[in-house]
Formats: structure tokens, C-alpha cells, sequence
């Protein structure tokens, strides 16, 4: 199921949050709505959890063990960083520091997260009024709650967006995300039914999405693939940490460059699903890596 499928909204959410865009470059505009997008989502897993846990308080449950949220597979969310503290702040210009600190305060109880969200909402070239209002907007959309997590709208929300700012990039955007009728050639030529899934130049990990989208078209088991996986650009690679967390796929993703420091060397893959970066045209002094073994390569 790629972006072709619309949910409805999506064209109207992206048309929205452009709108607040004002002067801003889309290469870093994208950091700004999809990480917000991010954050509203595991803010209202946690909350629908929190709810569950509320109602159970009878039974032994509290609310507030972060541990009930990890072993149900949920990011702990303190106070601070809640979807509901922050729409608050959003007409105070000291939001952007507010959402900083959230960010942060999330990195800090979820240790995947280290060093994967953005934290520079505070800075004084975002404009904070345009910020208070793109966080309202993400804020009127049910995103991490059972249905929603059910039908995967914000994985398709956050495709759509990579999507829309690649093309806004133009070639550049080729950097972090390839067309999605690309990759599902790729992945149903392939067919990674079981074993190590291995991207060494993954972008924001589209990839290994429609790996288990495949998986799931298909019947099979989404367990029975380990997924492998590098990128060379540190703001990508955060990309892909985020993609494939809210749509809770558990992956190795390192950052470096494959040419130059592999971090995977003695990986036997089963696949490898790649599209090289050809717009990458600064190439003197690499050699190229011998690839691992694999019984399908693309």
C-alpha cells in the first residue's frame, strides 16, 4: 500500500502545514513537521495506553510505571513532553523551546531514540507564531490511538509528507527517499519472506517498510526478517529511525558511510534491497564493498 492509496486527508494536511512553510527551505521544513508528526503519534499511543492502565488501576495497574508502556511496546512519554502540554504552550512564544525540551526529555526516557529527534525548535529563525499553529494543526488528527495505529495512518501520513518534500527537493530529495512504486518493484521481485533484509544506503528506510508491508499482503509472519541497514547522511539517518519506529519495526540502522567504514562486516544477508545514491556524483577515492553474501540481490 503506497501513497497512490489516499486516506483523504493527507492532501489537505500537506497543503496546510505547506502553507505555515512561509520562507523556509523544504530540506528543513521536513525536520520541523515530521517531527512533530512523530511526536503527536507516540504521545497519543501513550495516551491510549494510559487510559487502559487507568481503568485497570483496580487491578494493580498505574498509569505511570513507564514500564507498563515499555513491555507493551510503547514509548514512555513524561509529562513534559505530552501531545496535550504542548498544544497548551503553542500560543506562548517560548514554544519552540517547549518542544525542544520535550524532544529531549523523550530521547532521555527512550534510549532507541538517542540522538534521533530534532531539538532545534528554539532557535530564533522559526517563526513561533507559524509553529504554535502547525502544532495545533498536527494536533486536530487522531494518529497513534488503536484505530489509527490499526489502519497505519500515520505511516502513511509521514510517506505521504516524505514523499511531497522530496519532491519539493527536487533531485536532491532522491538523497532520502526513492518513489514507491520503485521500491515495491524491487521488494516483490525479491519477495523477503524470511531471513536478514540489507539496505547499505537506506535513506529514511523505505525499504524495509514495504518489506513488511509485503509480508503482511501475503500472509506471512512479520518476525520471521531481521532488518539490517546503513546510511551515510546523519539528518536521513534520523529519518529512518523515526520511520521505522512509528510503525514499530525493530532495525539495525547504522550511520557512516558503507564505502568508507561498514558498519555490518560480517553480515550474511538473505536480500539485498538497495537504490544506490547515482545523484551522489562526488565518488573519487571509493572503492566499492564487495557485497555480503546473499542468496537475492537488487
Amino acid at each position: 500500500m503506497g501513497t497512490s492509496t489516499a486516506i483523504g486527508f493527507e492532501s489537505k494536511l500537506w497543503a496546510a502545514a505547506d502553507a505555515l512553510r512561509n520562507n523556509m527551505d523544504a530540506a528543513e521544513y521536513k525536520h520541523v513537521v515530521l517531527g512533530l508528526i512523530f511526536l503527536k503519534y507516540i504521545s497519543d499511543a501513550f495516551e491510549a495506553k494510559h487510559a487502559e492502565l487507568e481503568a485497570q488501576r483496580d487491578q494493580g495497574a498505574d498509569p505511570e510505571d513507564p514500564d507498563e508502556y515499555r513491555a507493551a511496546s510503547i514509548f514512555w512519554v513524561p509529562k513534559e513532553a505530552r501531545w496535550s502540554h504542548l498544544q497548551a504552550s503553542a500560543p506562548q512564544p517560548k514554544i519552540g523551546t517547549v518542544v525542544d525540551d520535550a524532544m529531549a526529555a523523550i530521547e532521555r526516557d527512550n534510549p532507541s531514540l538517542k540522538s534521533v529527534l530534532p531539538k532545534d525548535y528554539g532557535r530564533p529563525g522559526l517563526d513561533k507564531q507559524r509553529l504554535g499553529q502547525l502544532i495545533n494543526l498536527v494536533g486536530d488528527i487522531g494518529l497513534g490511538d488503536h484505530a489509527s495505529r490499526a489502519k497505519d495512518i500515520l505511516g502513511r501520513v509521514y510517506e505521504y509528507f516524505l514523499s511531497q518534500f522530496a519532491s519539493a527537493e527536487g533531485k536532491k530529495g532522491g538523497q532520502f527517499y526513492t518513489p514507491s512504486h520503485v521500491v515495491r518493484v524491487l521488494v516483490e521481485v525479491l519477495a523477503p519472506y524470511k531471513g536478514r533484509v540489507y539496505d547499505p544506503c537506506c535513506g529514511s528506510g523505505g525499504m524495509f517498510v514495504q518489506s513488511e508491508k509485503f509480508i503482511e499482503a501475503h500472509r506471512g509472519r512479520i518476525g520471521d526478517i531481521s532488518i539490517y541497514g546503513q546510511e551515510s547522511n546523519y539528518t536521513t539517518w534520523r529519518l529512518a529511525k523515526m520511520n521505522l519506529a512509528i510503525r514499530g519495526i525493530d532495525a539495525q540502522i547504522a550511520h557512516g558511510d558503507t564505502f568508507h567504514a561498514d558498519k555490518h562486516p560480517d553480515l550474511k544477508a538473505d536480500y539485498v534491497l538497495a537504490n544506490p545514491p547515482f545523484n551522489d556524483s562526488d565518488l573519487r577515492g571509493r572503492c566499492v564493498r564487495r557485497p555480503p553474501r546473499a542468496s537475492n540481490l537488487a
